[in-house]
């Protein structure tokens, strides 16, 4: 999916209170989110009214509310929402096909077969996942293919749910960290002249690390279920139609690995679930979509599928609205001015990049455009006091590569939880959940701090 840049605006919007007014709604919105997150918030629908009250306080703090309003419609109009809001209704619809298939039974049966349980499951998971991003350059397709494939099966072979949920979460960050076709990997090598093999290749001394420290926490920590001893017991193998299914994410792989794009990929993959469902009579088309004349309503596992993104397409829509009245207030530009004023030799300038790209990705959330808007400052300062382009690319991508996989107000964490629920005996995540648990991007924040504090990668330049 490539990123939408915000729309150009004649003059910054002003708000009462200055930055910290602009700011507020935000800080309304991270609070908001903290307190229902720990307080057991059960999916991304409690989320909506602090997001519709931020927008409001937006409203009534912004001296010119008819520019805020024009704002938050364009931060919501984007072509990107668009695409991803039609990929959580495709994958909700793929993922209720795939459940009522049986395709989750006969992966139970497969991994137990193997001797796969536990805390092993986990670290498959995990690499299965990382597989995935790096081949196909997108950690949401990753999360909307791999964790209804994954997730439901964990506590059946005694995998801690939380931990499993991590660790998919942390594969997908992999991916996009690293992967040549990632949109990060591609902006932060573009944005700092540097050839995109030589960015893969140095990123390797941050991501490895991280990825080992990710593969022995799920080795060790992940084996908290308790479904073990229910899964041996059944030695009967599935009905034939559950393999038949694994063919399903098998295909979508292979289109997005040609580069057909995530909204084609996931549409043939439910025409071909509905096909093979059909043709193995896992269901029947009534079952697909159904008419209830009693209560006046369409019925059906398609129309199931769809009310499952829901929720997170609104959570999307409200967000995106809430960045876009506060990217109108033209923080960002002040953000780099500040930046670039107090940078002072090599560790203070990647401190400044650093601070500046995280600060950017929580005020955007949004891991493209944070590196488009703080490139040109990482470039300029970074290249005034020595640092490779190697060297600016991979901080400004490790660190994005961080919140929006750890914290719960970010699209990654929302739709990692809400691709938790439906499952029949397997608990629904939070987004807390979700993040807390991501030991990757937790090891990846850590390796970028050591690596600024000590300067080990610093000798990174371009041939």
């Amino acid at each position: 999916m490539s990123p939408q840049p915000p729309p150009a605006l004649t003059a910054p919007l002003r708000f009462r209170g200055g930055p910290a007014g602009a700011l507020a709604p935000l800080g309304l919105f991270l609070a908001g989110v903290s307190w229902l997150g720990l307080s057991g918030a059960p999916d991304e629908t409690g989320f909506w009214p602090i997001l519709l009250g931020a927008l409001t306080l937006g409203l009534l703090l912004a001296r010119d509310k008819e520019g805020y309003a024009d704002g938050v419609v364009a931060g919501m109009a984007r072509p990107l929402v668009m695409v991803m809001i039609l990929a959580w209704i495709l994958a909700g619809v793929l993922g209720t096909l795939l459940r009522e298939s049986g395709m989750v039974e006969t992966l139970v049966w497969a991994v137990r077969s193997a001797g796969v349980v536990g805390g092993g499951y986990v670290a498959v998971a995990f690499l299965v996942s990382a597989v995935f991003s790096t081949a196909t350059g997108t950690s949401l397709g990753t999360l909307l293919v791999c964790t209804p494939l994954l997730y439901p099966a964990g506590p059946a072979l005694g995998a801690d749910p939380a931990f499993l949920l991590g660790a998919i979460l942390g594969g997908a960050t992999f991916g996009d960290n690293v992967s040549p076709i990632s949109d990060t990997t591609i902006a932060s090598a573009g944005t700092q002249g540097a050839d995109l093999a030589g960015v893969v290749r140095s990123r390797m001394r941050y991501a490895l690390p991280a990825a080992a420290v990710s593969l022995v926490a799920a080795a060790v920590l992940g084996g908290g279920g308790t479904g073990v001893a229910t899964v041996r017991s059944a030695s009967a193998p599935p009905p034939a139609v559950g393999a038949a299914m694994l063919l399903v994410p098998v295909a979508v792989l292979a289109l997005l690995l040609r580069r057909r794009g995530l909204m084609e990929s996931l549409m043939v993959g439910v025409l071909l679930v509905v096909v093979l469902g059909l043709a193995f009579r896992a269901f029947a088309l009534s079952d697909l979509l159904g008419i209830d004349r009693d209560n006046f309503i369409a019925t059906g596992l398609l129309l199931d599928g769809m009310r499952r993104a829901v929720g997170i397409s609104i959570f999307t829509l409200l967000l995106m609205g809430l960045v876009g009245g506060i990217e109108a207030s033209g923080l960002m530009d002040r953000l780099l001015a500040a930046a670039r004023a107090r940078a002072t030799g090599p560790r203070s300038a990647e401190g400044w990049i650093f601070a500046t790209v995280s600060a950017a990705v929580i005020l955007t959330t949004h891991s493209v455009v944070a590196i488009l808007a703080v490139g040109p400052l990482t470039k300029e300062a970074g290249a005034s006091f020595g640092l490779g382009p190697y060297r600016r690319a991979n901080i400004l991508d490790v660190t994005v590569c961080t919140y929006p996989f750890l914290l719960p107000f970010f699209i990654p964490t929302i739709l990692a939880s809400a691709l938790t629920g439906g499952f029949d005996g397997v608990p629904r995540l939070s987004p807390w959940s979700a993040g807390i648990h991501n030991v990757h991007s937790w090891a990846l924040l850590a390796v970028v701090l050591l690596a600024i504090a000590t300067g080990w990668g610093r000798e990174d330049r371009t041939s």
